[in-house]
């Protein structure tokens, strides 16, 4: 009953299906870890002292930027250059821009500094001026933005000293020496009140390390997968029903014949078969209605 299943047919139909199952499980497995390493990580960072507690060190030694060192304090000495302004960025529910500036270190190298927050709009804002001569910052280590940071306007179209992400890759263009893979943001306003119009801004936690929108996106990715595995061998197992109970009703007889071309059927211009010799000879009936013609023609009635 089930010889049908080695035909050339069902052997693409069980391979797609040996494969496909497989392939669904390992992805609904990938995904699930992926959430796993999420709920690990929000519950270390749970665990863990706030970075911002630790005790300061240089920078140089806190990088790259990872989970680990994101949010601890970095110091730096340097000079402030230039000033940048970075708009569309949300404090206490409260829409404003950030103030940075770019400390050039004794390296020659350059660390973006986000002096503080002010409300409004950054199109001809008064901002207080940065210190002047040397400096050393404490300020909270953050990594990079990237085009999945809260806040960040990857449009471009910025008016001139504004800029729509807090990058190395988009700094570098900006200014004439090279810039830190990395940011710093004070967590005080600036001794002196030279800042003290700006209210300080928040380090923001490492990306992927809470539970977050993506945290519960492979969740969701996990049942797709594995519903996914269960769809195939619902329908193949369907498939094979069908066929087998196709083939039963054929080998049972209960599949009626298809009938053949009856008399009516046959082609135009072909005699019919079930009429013999004799019928041929008698022709077809006369019809009552059509005259009989005598041998000169003449219709006779």
């Amino acid at each position: 009953m089930y010889r049908f299943l080695l035909t050339p047919r069902w052997w693409g139909i069980n391979l797609f299906v040996v494969l496909a199952i497989p392939f669904c499980v390992f992805m609904g497995t990938w995904q699930l870890g992926r959430f796993e390493d999420r709920v690990q990580s929000h519950e270390q960072a749970e665990k863990a002292p706030d970075p911002s507690t630790r005790a300061a060190k240089p920078l140089d030694e806190l990088l790259p930027v990872d989970k680990v060192t994101s949010g601890r304090p970095a110091t730096a000495t340097g000079t402030y250059a230039e000033q940048f302004l970075v708009p569309g960025r949300e404090l206490d529910d409260r829409r404003g821009f950030y103030v940075l500036n770019m400390l050039r270190t004794e390296s020659g190298k350059a660390l973006p500094v986000v002096r503080g927050w002010l409300p409004g709009s950054a199109t001809d804002a008064r901002v207080p001026a940065a210190p002047k001569g040397e400096v050393t910052v404490v300020g909270d280590l953050q990594a990079s933005e990237n085009t999945r940071s809260a806040g960040v306007n990857a449009r471009g179209g910025l008016p001139s000293g504004q800029v729509g992400m807090i990058s190395a890759a988009t700094l570098v263009n900006l200014v004439p020496y090279d810039v830190y893979d990395a940011w710093v943001t004070l967590p005080e306003a600036e001794a002196g009140g030279a800042g003290g119009a700006m209210k300080p801004v928040p380090a923001a936690a490492p990306e992927g390390s809470g539970l977050d929108l993506k945290a519960f996106q492979n969740l969701g990715y996990t049942g797709e997968w594995f519903v996914f595995a269960a769809f195939v061998l619902f329908m193949w197992f369907r498939l094979v029903r069908r066929e087998a109970e196709a083939a039963q009703d054929v080998a049972l007889g209960l599949v009626p014949e298809e009938p053949g071309p009856g008399p009516q059927d046959a082609p135009e211009g072909q005699e019919d078969p079930a009429k013999g010799p004799e019928d041929a000879a008698k022709g077809d009936p006369e019809d009552p209605s059509t005259p009989d013609y005598d041998v000169a023609s003449t219709p006779v009635r």
